[in-house]
C-alpha cells in the first residue's frame, strides 16, 4: 500500500501517468498525457541570410504578438503573423482538433493563463471571440467531468474579459459553454442587466440574470464598463471536486465591475427543481479556491429560482452561483417547530430560573438538594444562553453573511454552552451516583462547587478552545452556509458529537444503576429512609430527563442515517427545540418541594 508506479504515455502522447497501490490494486493517481504541443502552436520560421529555421520559445512569441515584431514571422499554417497578432486565430484549429483529455486541458488552461497575463491589452471583439472558442473547447462537462484547474480558468477568463473594449457601447460574444456580455455605464445609468439563456447538457436551457442596483451607479466618478460572463456547465465540473454533498445547481456567473461598485444582484434558475432542498448563495474565492458563503446572502427563493445579493471584489470575488444539498431538508413545518419550540424553550427557562431564585432558600436546606438544584440552575442557564446564541447565529447567516468574525465568535460560544449543558448533565449523573453508592462519604458544599464548575465549564472550555485553535488558522472552523462547526473538511463537529453522545451514554447507565439500587432498597431502613426518599425523587427526575436527551440525539443520528426522512427531522426538532420546556416541567414543576402550593406559601410569606 502506498507504492507509486510511473509509466510513460503511449507513443502518440507526451507526459506520464502515475498509479498508487491501494488494497493490492493499482489506482490511477495522476494523468498528464497530452497530444497537444503548446510550443508548436506558436512555432515560427525566421528568415536570415543562411536560410536557417529557428524555433522561438513560447514566451518570446507572446512578446512578438504584443507588437514587438522581429523579422518576418509566419504561423505554421502559413497565415501571416499580423493576422495572428490581431486575434491569435492561427492556433485555434489545432486546439479544437485536440481531444479533451486531462493533459491537453492542463496545457490549454496554462495557455489561457499566459494569454490573459501577456495579451490582455486592447482586447477587441476578435480576440475575445478566439479566446472564448479556446475556453469553450474544455468547458464541455460531457467530455470531461473532473479537473483541478477551475480557479485558474476563472481567474484567466475574468482577467481577459475585463479588458474587453466596447466599440459601440456594448458587446455580446456567444459560445456554446461560455457567453460574454458588456455595457458602458455611468452615474446616470439605470435599468442595465445581463440576461443569459444557455443550453445545459442537451437537457434544455437555463437562465441567469445579473443586475447592478441603481444606487451602485451613483458611486461611479466617471464613465466605465461592466462585463459579465456566464458558464452553464462549469458548476457540474466543480461539483466532482467538492468534499461535501452540496452541488452547484445553476450557472456560474462572473462579473467584472469598476472598483467603486461593490454589490450586485444575481438571479439563478435552478437546474434541478428540488422542492425540499434549500439553496445557498455563494461566491468563488479565487485565493482560497473554494465557495465562500460570506460573499452573498439570499434575497428570495422559490421552487425554480434563487435571487442573491453578492459582494464583488476585483481581486478575490468575481464569480457566483448557488449550492444545494440533497441532504438538507427545507420544510415550513420544521421552521415553524423550531421557531415556536425555541421561543417556548427560552420562556420556560426564564420561568425556571425565576422560580429557582424565589424558592431557593426553601429547597436547598439539605446538602443533596442544594447540589441537585445547583446543577439544575446551571443546566438551565447553559441551555438558555445556547438558545439565544442559536438565534443570533441565524441572524448572522441571513443578514450579515459577510461578517466572518461574528460568525466565528457565535460558533465558539454555541459550542461552549452546548457542551456546558451536557457536562452539567454529566455532573448531575455523578451526583446521583455519589448519593447512592457513597452513603457514608460526605462531600462538603465548597468542594462540590469547585469540582462541578471544573467539570461543567472547565472541560467545555478546553474542548472548544482547542477546536477553534486547530481548525480556524486553516479557515476550516465553520461549515459553509451556517455559523456552526465544520464537518466535511476538518470534522470539527466531532468535538461536540463525541462528548455529547458519551455523556448521554453515561447518564443512561446512571439511570440503570439508580433503578437497580432503589429496587433493592427495603422500607425499614430507619434513619436512611429520608435520604432514600430524596434520592428516589432525584432519580425519577434524571430518569425522565436523561432518556429524553438520549432520544433527542438518537433521532439526530437517525437524521444522518436517513437524511431525507421528514418524520425523523420533525421528531428531532420537537424534542430538541422544546428542551427548555421539559427542563421546567420535569426539573422544577414536578419537584414536590417546588409545587404550586409551596409557591403560594412562599409568595404569601414574602407579601407579609
Amino acid at each position: 500500500n502506498g507504492a507509486i508506479c510511473i509509466q510513460p504515455c503511449s507513443p502518440s502522447f507526451h507526459g506520464e501517468t502515475s498509479f498508487v497501490c491501494e488494497d493490492r490494486k493499482w489506482q490511477m493517481f495522476t494523468d498528464s498525457c497530452a497530444s497537444l504541443d503548446v510550443q508548436s502552436l506558436f512555432q515560427v520560421r525566421r528568415w536570415n541570410p543562411k536560410t536557417q529555421i529557428t524555433l522561438i520559445d513560447f514566451d518570446f512569441i507572446l512578446n512578438q504578438l504584443m507588437g514587438n515584431t522581429f523579422g518576418k514571422f509566419h504561423c505554421e499554417n502559413n497565415l501571416e503573423m499580423s493576422n495572428c497578432q490581431a486575434d491569435f486565430s492561427c492556433i485555434i484549429p489545432d486546439i479544437l482538433s485536440s481531444p479533451a483529455i486531462p493533459g491537453n486541458i492542463a496545457d490549454i488552461v496554462e495557455l489561457l493563463k499566459k494569454i490573459s497575463l501577456l495579451l490582455s491589452e486592447n482586447v477587441n471583439r476578435e480576440k475575445m471571440q478566439s479566446y472564448s472558442r479556446i475556453a469553450n473547447h474544455i468547458l464541455n462537462s460531457s467530455t470531461i467531468s473532473n479537473w483541478a484547474f477551475v480557479s485558474v480558468l476563472l481567474d484567466s477568463v475574468n482577467l481577459f474579459a475585463g479588458k474587453l473594449l466596447l466599440g459601440n457601447g456594448s458587446a455580446n460574444i456567444q459560445e456554446h459553454f461560455i457567453s460574454t456580455k458588456g455595457y458602458s455605464i455611468h452615474k446616470n445609468t439605470s435599468g442595465k442587466s445581463f440576461d443569459f439563456n444557455m443550453e445545459f447538457n442537451n437537457t434544455g436551457n437555463i437562465t441567469g440574470h445579473v443586475v447592478i442596483p441603481e444606487e451602485e451607479f451613483l458611486k461611479l466618478p466617471k464613465s466605465s464598463k461592466a462585463i459579465s460572463i456566464a458558464f452553464p456547465t462549469l458548476g457540474a465540473i466543480i461539483e466532482s471536486n467538492r468534499l461535501d454533498p452540496a452541488f452547484v445547481n445553476g450557472m456560474v456567473l462572473s462579473v467584472s465591475l469598476p472598483e467603486e461598485l461593490r454589490h450586485v444582484l444575481l438571479a439563478f434558475e435552478k437546474v434541478k427543481k428540488l422542492e425540499n432542498a434549500k439553496a445557498q448563495c455563494v461566491g468563488w474565492h479565487s485565493t482560497e479556491r473554494q465557495w465562500d458563503s460570506r460573499a452573498c446572502r439570499m434575497k428570495s427563493e422559490n421552487a425554480s429560482s434563487v435571487v442573491c445579493i453578492c459582494r464583488h471584489h476585483r481581486q478575490t470575488l468575481k464569480s457566483f452561483s448557488i449550492l444545494m444539498s440533497p441532504s438538507t431538508l427545507r420544510s415550513a413545518v420544521l421552521d415553524y417547530i423550531t421557531r415556536v419550540g425555541l421561543g417556548l424553550s427560552i420562556f420556560s427557562l426564564v420561568v425556571c430560573l425565576a422560580i429557582e431564585a424565589v424558592v431557593w432558600y426553601h429547597v436547598t436546606k439539605t446538602e443533596i438538594t442544594y447540589m441537585r438544584h445547583f446543577c439544575l440552575v446551571n443546566i438551565a442557564t447553559s441551555l438558555l444562553i445556547a438558545d439565544l446564541l442559536f438565534i443570533l447565529a441565524e441572524v448572522f447567516v441571513h443578514n450579515t453573511a459577510l461578517n466572518y468574525q461574528l460568525c466565528v465568535a457565535a460558533t465558539f460560544l454555541l459550542h461552549f454552552f452546548y457542551l456546558a449543558l451536557f457536562f452539567w448533565m454529566f455532573t448531575l449523573g455523578l451526583l446521583i451516583l455519589y448519593g447512592l453508592l457513597f452513603i457514608f462519604f460526605k462531600i462538603t458544599r465548597s468542594v462540590f462547587i469547585v469540582a462541578a464548575f471544573f467539570i461543567g465549564y472547565g472541560c467545555p472550555l478546553v474542548i472548544s478552545v482547542l477546536t477553534v485553535a486547530i481548525t480556524e488558522p486553516k479557515r476550516m472552523y465553520l461549515r459553509i452556509g451556517a455559523c456552526w462547526l465544520n464537518w466535511h473538511e476538518t470534522k470539527a463537529l466531532l468535538a461536540f458529537v463525541i462528548p455529547a453522545l458519551s455523556i448521554i451514554l453515561v447518564n443512561m447507565v446512571v439511570v440503570v444503576v439508580v433503578m437497580v439500587k432503589t429496587g433493592r432498597s427495603s422500607v425499614g431502613e430507619g434513619c436512611k429512609s429520608q435520604d432514600l426518599s430524596n434520592m428516589i425523587r432525584i432519580s425519577k427526575n434524571v430518569a425522565l430527563l436523561t432518556p429524553l436527551l438520549g432520544l433527542t440525539w438518537g433521532f439526530g443520528l437517525a437524521t444522518i442515517v436517513d437524511s431525507r426522512s421528514l418524520a425523523f427531522h420533525i421528531t428531532f426538532a420537537l424534542l430538541n427545540a422544546f428542551q427548555g420546556f421539559f427542563i421546567l416541567l420535569f426539573g422544577t414543576l414536578l419537584d414536590r418541594k417546588v409545587l404550586i402550593l409551596d409557591y403560594m406559601n412562599v409568595f404569601y410569606t414574602l407579601r407579609n
